[in-house]
């Protein structure tokens, strides 16, 4: 366990990559996809069917819940909405890791014994928890119907592989879930479904000690010396003075290490600069981009928040000037997420944010009404197509409802 979210994200892709060769079907969800178990259930069920057919009877339980919901007159949670750190650790339950690279590690985790006694008591208090609470419920509902469509699934492939990344974040949601998922409080799980949680800190003990023996760490360390030099040459960055520069400043840390080995420093002056250490390295970054207005298009989609950027949001919050940028900005280090929503890493949007907010606050607040006004353009767009009664299922709507209140939101709190 240590730093190194930049090589966290690369080692669940090759996890995922791995995983899909060995015949397995997969799905992983971060914080982009989480604000709650439904949202969760429904994209990793949206995933898996990609790969493996229709989900009918989850599907049929996200269709009952949703009846529900529109039966009380609420409304339906919005469906995938929603750092440089100390420590990452990638936590592997469930066993059967051996189809994972370096398997040694892992392979070497449990002791069987151990592992059975503590699962057979975190089902006991599971299981009493179920009998106070009773039958039903949504959540649970759609919870059987997910593990239903594991079983379905893992009679027809040789694993399936459910990857949490940024557990740090998404465990207020779902740790508790995953606690009674794995106690099969919602059915039996298929011996051959692995889970692999990727995030900062360690398990909370008291929650996960009866499986404990059960959880292999994968610990992630900031670059070694060695590795920084590497990275640095190979980024062209080779004046010995620099480079000495960049192992100080950077002190390992990945992203940092690649935003500086970006920015091409050719002085010890421009690296040793004082400053929030993530401020430093991200100005540097910035200040690279030759281009004033594509650097300018790398401030402004900052900020968006972090579940929504991708090709639109992108255009409306750069500007006519950007157009044809949006693919090089998802190539850059700290741009991450799959298909079409990207994010920045949230360090480096913080530090861009806090250097806007800071530098330029009437600027901050018109780029935060532009976009808000965007989304409600498209809202009533996509209102055009619906009538009353169906926008609160439409999950389209909803997002931009919520994507303009909270863009909103921000533009009023600083003006007050």
């Amino acid at each position: 366990m240590a730093e190194g979210p930049a090589r966290k994200s690369t080692l669940l892709r090759q996890w995922q990559e791995a995983a899909r060769r060995a015949d397995a079907v997969t799905a992983v969800v971060d914080e982009n996809d989480v604000h709650g178990v439904q949202q969760a259930l429904v994209e990793l069920a949206r995933q898996l069917a990609e790969q493996a057919g229709p989900c009918k009877e989850f599907d049929r339980a996200v269709e009952q819940y949703r009846r529900e919901q529109a039966a009380q007159g609420e409304p339906v949670p919005v469906e995938g909405q929603a750092s440089v750190s100390s420590r990452v650790v990638t936590q592997a339950a469930l066993g059967a890791a051996s189809l994972l690279p370096g398997a040694g590690v892992i392979t070497a985790m449990a002791n069987p014994d151990a592992a059975a006694q503590g699962l057979d008591r975190l089902r006991s208090a599971s299981q009493a928890r179920a009998r106070r609470r009773g039958a039903g419920g949504d959540e649970a509902g759609m919870s059987r119907a997910f593990v239903a469509e594991l079983e379905r699934l893992c009679r027809r492939h040789q694993w399936v592989v459910l990857f949490f990344d940024t557990w740090e974040q998404t465990a207020r949601y779902l740790d508790g879930w995953l606690l009674r998922l794995l106690a099969e409080e919602f059915g039996a799980v298929p011996a051959n479904v692995m889970v692999v949680l990727a995030g900062r800190d360690e398990l909370a003990e008291r929650q996960w000690a009866p499986l404990r023996a059960q959880v292999a760490d994968v610990p992630l360390e900031v670059f070694t010396e060695a590795e920084t030099r590497a990275l640095l040459t190979a980024r062209g960055v080779s004046d010995p003075g620099v480079v000495e520069a960049v192992l100080q400043l950077s002190m390992g840390l990945p992203l940092l290490v690649e935003l500086l080995a970006l920015a091409r420093p050719h002085t010890v002056e421009e690296v040793d600069a004082g400053g929030d250490l993530a401020d430093v390295a991200v100005e540097r970054f910035v200040q690279w981009i030759t281009d004033p207005e594509q650097r300018e298009a790398v401030r402004a989609c900052a900020l968006p928040l972090q579940l929504q950027l991708n090709e639109d949001v992108f255009a409306a919050a750069a500007r006519p000037q950007a157009e044809g940028w949006w693919e090089w900005l998802c190539g850059q280090p700290f741009v991450g997420g799959r298909g079409g929503f990207k994010h920045y890493h949230a360090v480096v949007r913080a530090s861009l944010v806090r250097q806007q907010r800071t530098h330029s606050p009437q600027s901050w607040a018109a780029a935060h009404l532009r976009l808000a006004d965007t989304h409600a353009a498209w809202r009533i767009a996509v209102e055009e197509r619906l009538c009353e009664a169906e926008r609160w299922e439409d999950s389209l709507w909803r997002r931009h409802v919520w994507m303009r209140r909270t863009t909103g939101c921000a533009r009023i709190r600083q003006r007050s």
